[in-house]
């Protein structure tokens, strides 16, 4: 007789499409330093206001192709959804110019930290907020990757401010869209839509004011106008993957784009590498293959049961 997938099998799937999202969600995030660097000499509000305007003009597109306007209207609809829609619309806008603000005026490594930071504050949010379980081993890495952020905060000195309101700012950000019951297009395109007249309005009154809001040359144009797509591409896949995916585990992939901007950061822009960012880099890379072999450990049990229960039964 045949059997229906049992839903250890379909979970099994949506985590591993989940696991690609969030990785190719974390590896362009990792490398989005050098766009924003070449809008060094922009205002960091003109540049969040662009990636504002031309988000909204791609997701309008992308919910044509995929037929989501039905999705929007229920999500607009619904009034605890627009509530909490509104919110992360604000969290997400704070932390875009933070991290534009960090980027173009040469403190991505306080940025990485933040994003290194991040990861611990979902593991958390994810055990003591979404009730999520961690085995011992992954207590374990937690722990050692909260030493190597902890050596790098001490070091941080006065730019430890930008490092952990992005921590903040994202992680709430995370949860929320985690819960809140709206497609990861239909959300990201509410959100956008609500802070857009905000956008419009701040460019008008730049330009107004005689600043050059498309910047001082043609490349920084489009730059400006293709940061729409540079900004949501990664978003709809983290917000994917966070509906995929154990907040907890999130976290821990969420090491790749610190790591990939640190690396940026001291190769590309010769910012200065310490002692304390070599043991940061260890402990969280140690950590990161200790949580991942766990996760694969739990897979192969999971699978062990499955395969049990299914052989009873027949």
């Amino acid at each position: 007789m045949n059997r229906a997938p049992s839903p250890t099998h379909s979970d099994d799937a949506r985590a591993k499409v989940g696991l690609v999202f969030g990785l190719l969600a974390y590896a362009l995030w990792g490398v989005l330093p050098i766009y924003f660097k070449q809008l060094a000499g922009i205002s960091p509000i003109d540049i969040v206001a662009h990636r504002v305007v031309w988000s909204l003009l791609f997701l309008g597109a992308l919910l044509l192709v995929t037929r989501g306007w039905s999705q929007v209207r229920e999500g607009v609809g619904h009034r605890k959804t627009l509530a909490l829609l509104l919110v992360t619309s604000l969290l997400i806008a704070a932390n875009w110019l933070l991290y534009v603000y960090a980027v173009t005026s040469g403190h991505i490594l306080a940025g990485s930290l933040g994003y290194y930071l991040n990861p611990l504050m979902n593991i958390l949010l994810g055990r003591f907020i979404l009730k999520e379980r961690l085995t011992r081993m992954q207590w374990t890495a937690v722990g050692i990757a909260a030493i190597g952020v902890s050596v790098l905060a001490i070091g941080a000195g006065t730019t430890l401010w930008i490092s952990l309101t992005l921590c903040v700012t994202f992680a709430t950000y995370g949860l929320l869209r985690k819960i809140v019951a709206v497609d990861a297009v239909a959300g990201l395109s509410i959100e956008t839509a609500i802070l857009f007249p905000v956008a419009v309005a701040w460019l008008i009154f730049s330009a107004s004011s005689g600043h050059p809001v498309f910047g001082n040359t043609p490349v920084e144009g489009w730059l400006l106008v293709l940061s729409g797509v540079a900004s949501t591409t990664p978003l709809l896949l983290f917000t994917s993957a966070a509906r995929r995916l154990r907040y907890s585990t999130l976290g821990m992939l969420q090491f790749v784009a610190p790591t990939l901007q640190f690396l940026i950061a001291v190769a590309l822009y010769n910012e200065e590498f310490t002692n304390a960012h070599a043991i940061a880099f260890a402990s969280i890379w140690t950590a990161l293959a200790l949580y991942v072999t766990s996760l694969l450990r739990d897979l192969r049990a999971q699978r062990r049961t499955s395969a049990v229960t299914e052989l009873s039964e027949s």
